[in-house]
């Protein structure tokens, strides 16, 4: 891996209405598009809070608030000298309650004074405008609507971003706020709630929903595909929406939920909408006695009705949406993302992730050889469409990795490979879908054989819960073992002097009984196929019934190899 270049380094302040965010990033070649993160730390000031009385009167930020941010702008100043930051590369952004504090101007000359810094008040519409940008660098592509939910306001924007292009598409007006944030909605609800006016309350937030929506002006071309797909998909931002997908993850279907990140993590309309249950979930958390909800605090748990009060209000106001999607980007990574030339931004994060560990850099040897194992065409129909999950940007990733974990021994090598993606050197990568992590991990895992101890077995099984079709489980188990030959066959990658010791070309037969059978021809140029015994017959044994994906309709294909 290449040495850190300091010049690279950009350090952010963002001063959000809940807390302030400090972090350094690192936009150094070749891995600027996941914009890894060297620092962060978080101080619990809410400014927003700051701004209230305890009768509820709106005042200046105090004196003492003041105080504990240049204390601990002073702190972040010290590390960013430890870390060599330039002087210039570092940035303080405010957003909603900087920006309408009453003594706004005085706390940025404060600020300016005693630190240093200028502090970049961000308007409204530019504010959700970053944000959207922040989604967008949290996925490998997004194409619907997005709404960033702040403590002081909530932006909702519309954004179109297709794999692999360069071209980042949202509403020229950047994105409508409303001052509807998570600690603001709370005020509000217990205000409505004191006075018997929580429907005329719920009538004012769908009222400015549905007019921001139309000032969006969404284009038609995003219209047509929502209708074709049943509904857009919703991309949610900001700590409000982000301890309500904590909270979706605490209860879902596969528990425990083994993937602890919450950046990409995927929920259905029915699942985003059940408001109730989230709201029991939540202050069943609050009580004494029982467990706190990983990832939400006693302050986030308290917000969730006044969330849930929202997403009601959404669910009347907005189209039609079909799934939501959580992302961890917000003005942070939005800020860095639109440093970052178009062409990078193109790029797939998850192979960006991995390049890295292309120690013998001969992964897209490998990778066509993966790709060489698939037939050119389904032999099942929809139900077990490969081509669309197994794509060339995850077998870009996974052919990266295939050699990683190389140097440990056999009885770790399946286990620390499945664990890669959630708690090893993927853990902390921006932009992966959680399909993505579960994906690799498996794939992973099963080049390495899929043996786990007992201890990670629960772990591999709930990830094999979360894969949506027991086809694309029994290819994850084909294309494994395929990776576990062409690494016997090149344990030292693939090089000038050693090409074209392997070709494999995959194609669909029948059986006598007229089922499926997928003929796998392995080419082994000078060398003799019973050294590699032990990888064909892995392969062969994945074809095998008792190794199809069980249940009452046992899925699978019969694998025929043949040696040429």
């Amino acid at each position: 891996m290449s040495q850190l270049d300091p010049s690279y380094l950009q350090g952010i302040v963002d001063m959000g209405s809940n807390g302030i965010r400090f972090s350094i990033s690192s936009l150094q070649p070749p891995t600027e598009r996941i914009m890894p993160t060297l620092y962060q730390h978080r101080v619990g000031i809410s400014l927003y809070d700051a701004q209230y009385s305890a009768s509820g009167e709106r005042q200046p930020i105090s004196e003492e608030t003041i105080n504990g941010v240049i204390s601990s702008f002073l702190q972040f100043k010290q590390t960013c000298e430890d870390f060599d930051v330039p002087k210039t590369q570092v940035v303080v952004l405010a957003t909603e309650a900087t920006r309408t504090a009453r003594n706004s101007e005085d706390f940025g000359k404060q600020i300016k004074e005693k630190v240093g810094w200028d502090v970049i008040m961000l308007p409204k519409e530019e504010e959700g405008r970053v944000g959207a940008m922040g989604i967008a660098s949290s996925l490998p592509d997004v194409s619907g609507l997005v709404m960033d939910l702040g403590g002081g306001s909530t932006q909702l924007s519309w954004i179109i971003k297709s794999e692999g292009s360069e071209e980042v598409r949202m509403s020229e007006s950047g994105a409508v706020s409303m001052p509807y944030g998570a600690a603001a909605m709370s005020r509000r609800l217990t205000e409505a709630e004191k006075s018997g006016s929580t429907g005329k309350l719920r009538q004012e937030v769908q009222s400015a929903v549905k007019e921001a929506y139309e000032t969006l002006k969404v284009p038609q071309e995003l219209q047509d595909a929502a209708q074709r797909a049943g509904g857009f998909t919703l991309y949610l931002s900001g700590g409000g929406f982000r301890g309500w997908g904590y909270v979706l993850m605490s209860r879902h279907r596969v528990q425990p939920y083994p993937i602890p990140v919450i950046n990409g993590f995927k929920a259905s309309r029915k699942e985003f909408l059940g408001t109730e249950n989230v709201k029991m979930a939540a202050a069943a958390s609050l009580e004494e006695n029982n467990d706190e909800i990983f990832r939400v605090s006693e302050r986030r748990a308290g917000q969730v009705p006044a969330v849930a009060f929202l997403v009601n209000a959404l669910a009347e106001a907005l189209p039609q949406i079909k799934e939501v999607r959580f992302c961890q980007g917000g003005v942070r990574e939005g800020y860095l993302f639109t440093k970052l030339p178009p062409e990078i931004r193109a790029q797939h994060p998850v192979v960006v992730a991995t390049e890295p560990f292309d120690s013998p850099t001969s992964s897209k040897a490998i990778a066509d050889l993966l790709q060489s194992a698939f037939p050119a065409v389904s032999s099942a129909g929809a139900h077990d469409d490969y081509k669309s999950t197994f794509t060339p940007a995850i077998l870009d990733a996974f052919a990266n990795l295939v050699y990683y974990h190389s140097s440990h021994s056999k009885d770790l090598q399946a286990t620390a490979a499945i664990q890669c993606t959630t708690s090893g050197i993927l853990a902390g990568v921006h932009g992966v879908l959680h399909e993505n992590r579960t994906l690799l991990a498996l794939l992973l895992c099963n080049r390495w054989g899929g043996e786990v101890p007992p201890s990670v077995e629960a772990f591999k099984g709930n990830l094999e819960q979360l894969i949506e079709t027991p086809w694309t489980l029994w290819w994850i188990n084909y294309i494994g073992a395929v990776a576990g030959l062409a690494a016997a066959v090149y344990p030292a990658g693939v090089k000038e002097n050693n090409k074209g010791r392997l070709a494999l070309m995959a194609q669909w037969s029948q059986t006598d009984k007229g089922k499926s059978l997928l003929v796998l021809q392995v080419k082994l140029a000078g060398l003799d196929a019973q050294a590699y015994n032990n990888e064909i017959r892995a392969i062969e044994k994945v074809g095998k019934k008792k190794r199809w994906i069980g249940g009452k309709h046992d899925v699978g294909h019969k694998v025929d190899i043949e040696i040429v």
